[in-house]
């Protein structure tokens, strides 16, 4: 179990990654949603679903975020793929005090499809 505090996985459930689907069809994020919520997430890692993250041009995107911890936004993720790449980055993520995992302990994809890494309200200031 981690000592640093809880963190929110938040999942972008309005992704269609980059592809024009039907209205009845869902959509790529929701299928990333629903397929991580069938997991055993790590104690302590919250999972929310949000109407949009504005990363379209990216596939389906997640953010780690906590307290006092850089924040991540990830994309191009594949809900048939990363379920298991995405628990191992929060786990990773769970487990750094301050949420900034070394480059190379970082899941592969991670390492690779990064879109952006914001500091913490108290450290920006």
């Amino acid at each position: 179990m981690s000592k640093t505090g809880p963190i929110e996985l938040l999942v972008c459930t309005s992704c269609r990654a980059g592809r024009a689907a039907p209205e009845d069809e869902k959509r790529q994020g929701t299928l990333l949603f629903e397929a991580i919520k069938q997991e055993t997430l790590p104690e302590n890692v919250k999972l929310t679903a949000v109407a949009c993250l504005a990363n379209c041009d990216h596939g389906c995107s997640i953010v780690l975020r906590g307290k006092n911890r850089w924040t991540y936004v990830y994309g191009n993720l594949d809900p048939r793929q990363h379920v298991e790449t995405i628990l191992d980055g929060a786990s990773r993520y769970l487990d750094a005090a301050d949420g900034r995992v070394p480059w190379r302990e970082r899941p592969e994809h991670f390492r690779k499809n990064c879109i952006a890494r914001i500091p913490p309200i108290e450290a920006a200031s």
